[in-house]
């Protein structure tokens, strides 16, 4: 019997730059600006001089992994997969959870890299902005006729009201729920008045 194994693949230099971005992106959050590129290269299983290789710098790196967490895309395939035939709260509540998770997740990795805003180096963020707010804006567009607002702007108040109640600092740590977003987005909080 013939036990001999066929050879992987070789990456391609952007399929390894991938590879390396993706096995950094974990131990950023654990150790922030003070991982080594011995870490990460044994995270990746390679040697510490393919990271090089890949990218010119360890600051290059982290940079990409910045860039990539700020990448609508996965985001919006995750969108893509929403029912458009559920119910209107289901879809607003099932949008706004992909939206809190993004939000966190991207708080989370700037707190761990000491960062106070946004690097410079996030080519467009405006045309991000937009990209992920088209998702909404879909999935919101049969129902248009239900708000007293255009839908822009009902894109606009969940994208405003997930940023800000999902801050750690602006929510003082108690974020709300996607569930909440969007009940006082769809509600408001007065309670139905008695017609009685």
């Amino acid at each position: 019997m013939d036990t001999k194994r066929e050879r992987a693949r070789p990456m391609s230099p952007d399929e390894r730059r991938e590879a390396i971005i993706a096995a950094t992106r974990p131990l950023l959050y654990e150790h922030g600006r003070a991982t080594t590129t011995k870490l990460i290269a044994e995270a990746a299983g390679i040697a510490e001089g393919t990271v090089f290789r890949a990218f010119a710098t360890k600051e290059e790196l982290f940079d990409a992994v910045m860039e990539a967490e700020f990448d609508p895309i996965v985001f919006l395939q995750e969108v893509a997969r929403i029912d458009p035939d559920t119910e209107l709260r289901e879809r607003l509540v099932a949008f706004t959870t992909l939206l809190q998770h993004r939000f966190v997740s991207i708080f989370s990795l700037m707190a761990a890299m000491g960062m106070r805003k946004p690097p410079s180096t996030i080519s467009d963020p405006e045309a991000r902005k937009r990209l992920a707010s088209g998702g909404l804006a879909l999935l919101l567009a049969p129902d248009a006729h239900r708000f007293t607002l255009p839908v822009e702007r009902v894109v606009d108040l969940v994208r405003l009201l997930t940023f800000s109640g999902s801050h750690p600092h602006i929510s003082d740590q108690r974020p709300l729920s996607p569930e909440e977003i969007v009940d006082v987005i769809l509600h408001g909080i007065l309670k139905d008045e008695d017609p009685t």
